[in-house]
């Protein structure tokens, strides 16, 4: 029994999964925080143009 515990406890492959899981988490919230300020971006871009033909057809 007391060498079952102490392999259980040098295991660090769970730990490797996690830190694995955190990185992919920061790297999805970094995509995710890009594409929402790029489409920002670009909506207000639209926007702009879209104001220049409507004052510029009347």
């Amino acid at each position: 029994m007391p060498a079952t515990v102490s392999r259980f406890i040098r295991d660090e492959s769970g730990a490797t999964a996690i830190e694995y899981g955190l990185i992919a988490a920061l790297i999805a919230l970094a995509i995710i925080t890009g594409a929402g300020a790029l489409g920002n971006a670009i909506n207000a871009k639209f926007t702009a143009i879209g104001t220049k033909l409507n004052s510029s057809g009347s």
